[in-house]
């Protein structure tokens, strides 16, 4: 309750104030944990968040691929996003990028900023009037920040996560996240979360680039909902891979990569339709009739979609194995 009461009080002082309207009017309050993180043995960058705020991924989170990520929160001054990664492109230290926009910022007492580049260099800053409980730590690649919290454990529990967790960055970021939850996280509750990887090298497709994409922007539980959806992001890594295997006529690579999703979603029609439709043009139809059957079952949609992928070529099977498949 008195974190509480500070928040109300700051917030009636700060709509009070009419100079301290000039930089507070447009932004949003953003107050949330998050962390920037490194992966040395890929290159990636990445940034993950959660709070009790809408869609906090909008504003909080910010990153591109050869420049670095961000995380701008606290009282958010959104422009930090944009203007630190300009920055970081322009040769500047993840310090130097703190440094510049803070400097110049009137609400800086009020801020909470998050800076780490393509080398893994970070930086971190914690305004003194951000609401306590609040405060950060950088480490070896990484920095853990929050604000407004129910205790002064969250951010050294995600510290502590995330340098003993293994495995792809956004696994690592996401077990950061929980442990701050489990740490009893932001003392308003939860409501949204994001998370952001991208390759540390820029190949020039942006499309390309940017690995991971996920947001929950309004949800009861963001972290359970942001971990599920990391899953089934993995899943569809697998298919897209199965399915570049395929136009390679790497046969064998693609159904290793179709049977990986399957075992992570097996109830998944989606997954299931495509691994019927590469086995039968494989080669495998006895496999993949009862798969087909199975589908058709379940939803009759992808029933009425078989024969049309034969003119396109995506089914190769021949007229009496179409028709075994339909009956």
């Amino acid at each position: 309750m008195k974190a509480i009461k500070m928040f109300l009080i700051v917030v009636i002082l700060w709509f009070a104030n009419l100079e301290a309207q000039t930089f507070f009017a447009p932004d949003p309050f953003a107050h949330t944990f998050s962390i920037v993180a490194y992966d040395p043995a890929t290159g990636d960058i990445g940034v993950a968040v959660q709070s009790h705020w809408f869609s906090v991924g909008t504003s909080v989170t910010w990153g591109e691929a050869g420049a670095g990520v961000i995380a701008t929160q606290s009282f958010v001054n959104v422009s930090f996003g944009v203007k630190g990664l300009e920055l970081l492109k322009q040769g500047l230290s993840p310090q130097e990028v703190v440094d510049k926009l803070i400097s110049e910022d009137e609400g800086r007492d009020f801020r909470q900023l998050a800076v780490l580049d393509v080398k893994g260099r970070v930086a971190a800053y914690t305004g003194k009037s951000c609401i306590q409980p609040a405060g950060h730590i950088t480490g070896n690649g990484y920095s853990v920040q929050a604000n407004l919290m129910i205790n002064d454990k969250i951010w050294p529990a995600m510290s502590e996560a995330f340098e003993k967790s293994t495995g792809p960055l956004a696994e690592r970021m996401m077990t950061a996240l929980e442990a701050a939850q489990k740490a009893g996280g932001d003392i308003r509750g939860k409501q949204s979360a994001a998370m952001l990887v991208f390759r540390g090298k820029s190949t020039g497709k942006i499309w390309e680039d940017k690995l991971v994409d996920l947001r929950v922007d309004d949800s009861p539980n963001p972290l359970k909902e942001l971990r599920r959806l990391l899953k089934v992001h993995r899943a569809y890594e697998h298919m897209n891979n199965g399915d570049l295997a395929v136009e390679k006529k790497q046969m064998k690579k693609a159904m290793d990569e179709y049977s990986t999703a399957m075992k992570m979603f097996p109830d998944n029609l989606e997954i299931k339709y495509w691994t019927a439709v590469a086995l039968a043009n494989n080669g495998e139809f006895d496999k993949a009739l009862p798969m087909f059957k199975d589908i058709f079952k379940k939803d009759k949609n992808w029933k009425d979609l078989t024969p049309r992928l034969i003119p396109s070529g995506l089914l190769t099977v021949d007229e009496e194995k179409l028709k075994l498949i339909m009956k």
